[in-house]
Order: C-alpha cells, then sequence, then structure tokens
C-alpha cells in the first residue's frame, strides 16, 4: 500500500508543471523577490552614498556587512521563532522588520545611521527567507526540487529588479530605494496575510542548538563551507564593483539588472539540465572554477583601467552564481538527516559570514593596496571553495546518488 501510495504520488510530482503552485505558494514567492530586490537596490546608490555623506569605500560597504552579519547571527533563531509561533506570523514578522527599518534607512542622516538601520532590516530579511524556503518547499505541488528552483528564480528576479527600481529611484535621491522597498515589502505584507493560509506548527520545537548539531554532518559543513568562501567573490562582486564601473545610478541599475536576469534564466533553465548531464558536485566545481576566472579578468581589466571589461564580467557572472545558487540550494536540502529549515538556517549562517566580511574587506584591501586587489582576493577564495568540494567529495556521495536518480 505504501510503496502504491508513494509511486503515485512521485507521478504526480511528475506531471506537476513548474508553474503548478497553490496561490500561497506564489504569495510567498512574489515576496521572496521584493526581499532579495532589497539587496540589489542599493548597489547603484554606493557611490553616491559615499560622495554625497563624504563615507570611504569600506565605510559605505558596512551596508552589506551589518546587512549580512545580522542575517547569519539571525538564522541561527529562525527556528526556533517559527516553530512556537509558526510560519505565517515569522514571515509577517520579518516582513514588518524589513519596512520599519528600510523606511528609518531613509530617514537616516549619516553612514552610521544607515548601517545600523541595515542591520534591523538583515534581522527581518532572516526570519523571511529561511522560513520562505522551507514554506515554498513545503506548500509545492510540484517536488523539492521545482520548488527550489522558483525560491532561486524569485532570488534572481530581485537581485535583477531591484538594480534596476534602485538606480531609477537612485537617480532622483540616494533615499528613495530604501522608501521603495519599504512600500514594496508593505503590499507583500498584504498579500500574506489574505492569501498563506495557517500553517500548522510542528510537533517538536526547535531549539538554538539545532543548527550547530545539523553542522556535526560532514555534508552540510561542506557546503557551507564551501558557500562561505564563494560569497567572498559574490558579495566584491556586488559591493566592490560599482566603483569601478565609472557608470551613473542608472547605468549601475542597467548592468545589475543584465546580472540578475542571466542569474534567474540560468537558476531556472540551465542548473536542472547541467545536473542531469553531470553530477552535482562537479557542476558546482565547474561554476565556481569559471566564477575564479571571472574575478580575476575583473581584476585584469582593472588594472588596464577598462570598465567596459568589468561591467561584461559581472554581467557574465550571473551565468556561473545563477546555475551555482540553485545546484548547492539543492545540495543542502539533500545533505543531512534534519528538517529542511534547520539546514537552510545552518548552511545560511555560515554562507552569510562569507558576505558580511568580504565587503568591508574589499573595501579596506582596495584602500591598503590597489584597486584591483579586492578581485584577486576574492578569486583566491572562490579558489578555495573548490578546494573544499573536491577535499571533501567523499562526503557528498549520496547528494551526487540522489541528483542521478532524480
Amino acid at each position: 500500500m505504501s510503496k502504491s501510495y508513494a509511486k503515485t504520488t512521485n507521478e504526480i510530482e511528475a506531471r506537476a508543471g513548474f508553474f503548478s503552485q497553490p496561490k500561497a505558494v506564489w504569495a510567498i514567492v512574489f515576496a521572496s523577490i521584493i526581499s532579495f530586490m532589497g539587496l540589489g537596490l542599493v548597489d547603484p546608490i554606493l557611490p553616491a552614498i559615499a560622495e554625497q555623506l563624504h563615507a570611504s569605500k569600506s565605510q559605505v560597504s558596512l551596508l552589506f556587512t551589518s546587512y549580512n552579519a545580522v542575517t547569519g547571527v539571525a538564522m541561527l533563531i529562525t527556528g526556533v521563532i517559527s516553530s512556537r509561533i509558526g510560519v505565517k506570523k515569522t514571515l509577517l514578522t520579518g516582513i514588518s522588520l524589513i519596512v520599519i527599518f528600510s523606511v528609518l534607512g531613509g530617514l537616516s542622516g549619516s553612514i552610521g545611521q544607515i548601517v545600523g538601520f541595515r542591520g534591523g532590516w538583515g534581522l527581518g530579511n532572516a526570519l523571511f527567507i529561511a522560513t520562505a524556503l522551507s514554506a515554498i518547499v513545503g506548500l509545492s505541488t510540484a517536488g523539492t526540487a521545482k520548488a527550489i528552483i522558483l525560491y532561486e528564480a524569485a532570488l534572481g528576479v530581485g537581485i535583477s529588479v531591484g538594480p534596476l527600481l534602485g538606480g531609477e529611484l537612485g537617480s532622483i535621491s540616494w533615499r528613495g530605494p530604501f522608501f521603495g522597498v519599504g512600500v514594496l515589502m508593505a503590499l507583500a505584507f498584504i498579500l500574506i496575510i489574505f492569501m498563506l493560509p495557517s500553517i500548522p506548527k510542528p510537533k517538536v520545537r526547535s531549539t538554538l542548538a539545532d543548527p550547530f548539531k545539523a553542522l556535526k554532518y560532514p555534508a552540510l559543513l561542506t557546503l557551507g563551507i564551501t558557500a562561505l568562501l564563494y560569497n567572498f567573490g559574490f558579495f566584491t562582486l556586488m559591493a566592490y564593483s560599482p566603483y569601478v564601473m565609472n557608470l551613473d545610478e542608472h547605468g549601475l541599475g542597467y548592468v545589475f539588472f543584465g546580472w540578475g536576469m542571466l542569474l534567474a534564466i540560468t537558476s531556472v533553465f540551465i542548473a536542472p539540465r547541467l545536473q542531469k548531464r553531470m553530477t552535482t558536485v562537479s557542476s558546482i566545481s565547474m561554476m565556481l572554477a569559471f566564477f575564479t576566472i571571472d574575478l580575476i579578468i575583473m581584476g585584469i581589466g582593472t588594472v588596464n583601467h577598462s570598465p567596459k571589461t568589468v561591467i561584461i564580467c559581472v554581467i557574465v557572472a550571473g551565468i556561473f552564481l545563477g546555475i551555482n545558487n540553485t545546484l548547492i540550494t539543492t545540495a543542502v536540502m539533500q545533505a543531512a538527516p534534519v528538517e529542511r529549515s534547520i539546514a537552510s538556517a545552518a548552511y545560511s549562517f555560515l554562507r552569510f559570514l562569507g558576505g558580511a566580511l568580504s565587503p568591508w574587506l574589499a573595501g579596506k584591501l582596495s584602500e591598503w593596496y590597489y584597486p584591483e586587489t579586492p578581485f584577486y582576493f576574492g578569486a583566491l577564495m572562490v579558489f578555495l571553495g573548490i578546494v573544499t568540494m573536491v577535499v571533501r567529495r567523499r562526503h557528498l556521495t549520496h547528494i551526487d546518488e540522489a541528483g542521478v536518480q532524480h
């Protein structure tokens, strides 16, 4: 009976299309797009903030550092909170905090205030994104793999549209993007209230120790360390490259729009096909290798005073990062025999630590050494991520096998 039921379930999942999702899933996806827009919205206004608030590159980069640091640490408590107040209330709490702190950021009068409010924004972001991923996977009728692709697509669309909107609003005032996020997330709040049903709380409540216990599983720890390392390259691109492209707010918005669109398209259409042709681990390693080369070329372009080279490399990087994000998120969901939300929290904790350190360090490296140094350092860290995958590959065998079966 159980085999027949499992077979029927698998057949239903196989027939379910990518877009055949409940309304609740689409409500979360829409909110996720806006949430991820918040990450890219500030990209086009980084030089403007530095100029108008008389701040250095490393000081402005703290907008990413405070955001990612708080997000990473707060990931450890997302399971504790959601298992006690429920998924819907956790999502709404996260959205509320994003609205409040994004508006406060827009009202700020100094770089220190913006950095502080971005930290509060990061708390709301942590509560939202960790819960959103597990909610989309749990509510989806198309299976785990397609649900993750949908989540990564939301990430890509949000990151691509964010800079475009940020460039338009930022051309009016650097405060515009902050207010824009507040308005859009308020709309997402309303959608979640009316479209997301109450999801039963888990029978077993999570504890603060659960994410750390999850990292005892070698596969999850390996993926977390890899993500920590490649995020040095990711956020060097996000937080530092705007300073060497010599573009205004509109131009930066268009560049990151192109980058994000490629990220979204490849995460949805290319990543699943590549996973079928190659093993998951090999696919991730290959994408990270391409990204390493891409960062090195950005460094060379900076040395040669060629903004066009950096612009092209930033856009092309969307291909490698889009594929990699989908593959590594799918791998995380299969890495350890723990709840998806706990696995996501443990992995995200390590991932965002890399995102917290790299923007500030990129700014400092350019001040201490040369303008191209951050790109070379980012490339080195991404390469070390590949080494981590290769050296610890034996711990990821079951993920490769799961990918083949899928």
